[in-house]
């Protein structure tokens, strides 16, 4: 699945895209791209495997093309990959700064975690 193709924006990305180890191994397909519409953020990919679906946040996304998602996870890491958390959001204050990412990541700050 490395055959030549065309880098692209995660804005693009398709559902059923497959999705790739660091070593190029498919692991799955692409079910849902995860963004922050508040900051236009890209969040991370919800991607379909055999064992259920998995949340790959976008620290962890290599590179996306036009045929497949590229991660930079091992074998390894993409088995303990967690399940997509769909019970919580959060309300984010429109600022993309790293102090603001992790303040959402971690519910605290300005970013209120609702149920």
């Amino acid at each position: 699945m490395t055959e030549a193709a065309d880098p692209i924006a995660y804005t693009t990305l398709t559902a059923g895209t497959p999705v790739q180890t660091g070593e190029g191994e498919t692991f799955g397909t692409v079910a849902a791209v995860l963004t922050v519409k508040q900051v236009d953020v890209f969040d991370g990919i919800v991607v379909a495997t055999e064992q259920g679906t998995r949340f790959v946040d976008a620290d962890h996304v290599g590179a996306i093309f036009t045929t497949y998602v590229r991660t930079t996870l091992t074998s390894e890491q993409v088995a303990a990959l967690p399940e997509p958390d769909g019970s919580v959001t959060y309300r984010a204050k429109a600022s993309g700064s790293l102090v603001d990412r992790l303040g959402r990541m971690l519910g605290i700050g300005p970013f209120k975690r609702e149920r």
